[in-house]
């Protein structure tokens, strides 16, 4: 077995560490990073690093992607489509010995649903454009993986957080807002969950399209709230949706309403989460940090 990554991002190295544990801790893992700067201290971690910033093909990545038998893609596509497959569709087709695909999307493709509670069954109605390439980068790798007979594990990620990328660091750095709209939920899923789901599914062979996303779907200023309550400060006062200042990007995030449910995934893999609610995650890592 070895393992290709696309995108040695943030839910990319969990992943690569329960792999390392849960099967061999010599497994041959590599995968690519946007900066040479980011490739210094993975050789300590087991993980052979490779430069592909998506605009050009990566010069050196073709062998390892050549020997995987799972290769895990997390690179999010643009208006230009899936850069993999724009640039590196000969090497995929030269893993020969390949095995299983695993695909990072995002729980955004299914719209807006008025905060119902939805499953996979639910249709994909995506509103903003990210959405809509997801959707599209999908169904790409849906083909491909057909036309190869390969195992096909999509994932559809909720909000990503864990230590480093929590309300405790927006706090800390002044970033934090409670922005309020009423009714507005979003779930949200720790890290190292996405690490274990990701790595038992590659272990395991399993295929399919699947929500990974917490128990608990929950207003975001509940969040910022809750976290200031730990760290022993004020929160930031509230702001009205309505009126709040914001990007277009961020408030694209809002028109997406749902509560989106995680059973089907977790019954695969016979696994319950390790923080299966936002105050779990949040007093996970503010233990760490003490």
């Amino acid at each position: 077995m070895g393992v290709f990554f696309f995108g040695m991002g943030y839910s990319s190295r969990a992943t690569a560490r329960v792999l390392h544990r849960l099967g061999d801790p010599n497994l041959p893992i590599s995968g690519t990073t946007r900066s040479l700067d980011r490739t210094v201290g993975d050789a300590d971690d087991g993980i052979r690093m490779h430069v592909f910033d998506g605009e050009v093909p990566g010069p050196t990545l073709g062998a390892d992607l050549g020997h995987a038998t799972h290769v895990i893609h997390s690179i999010a596509p643009d208006e230009r489509g899936d850069s993999v497959f724009t640039l590196h569709r000969a090497d995929l087709d030269s893993a020969t010995n390949l095995q299983w695909l695993g695909y990072f999307s995002t729980v955004g493709v299914y719209g807006d649903f008025g905060g119902a509670w939805i499953d996979e069954d639910a249709p994909t109605r995506p509103i903003n454009l990210r959405s809509k390439q997801r959707v599209l980068a999908e169904e790409a790798w849906r083909n491909y993986a057909n036309e190869r007979g390969i195992p096909l594990f999509i994932l559809r990620l909720a909000g990503i957080y864990g230590p480093g990328r929590s309300t405790f660091d927006k706090l800390r750095d002044g970033t934090a807002r409670r922005i309020v709209k009423v009714g507005q939920v979003f779930n949200r899923i720790h890290v190292e969950d996405i690490g274990e789901v990701t790595a038992r599914a590659a272990l395991s062979g399993l295929e399919g399209t699947y929500n990974l996303a917490d128990h608990e779907p929950a207003p975001p200023q509940d969040l910022v709230t809750y976290a200031a309550q730990k760290m022993g400060i004020a929160p930031p006062p509230e702001q009205p949706f309505e009126t709040a200042e914001m990007t277009p990007m961020a408030r694209s995030f809002y028109s997406d309403n749902k509560r989106v449910s995680n059973r089907r995934v977790l019954d695969a893999l016979g696994y319950e989460l390790r923080y299966p609610t936002y105050r779990a995650g949040l007093d996970a890592i503010w233990a760490a940090q003490r």
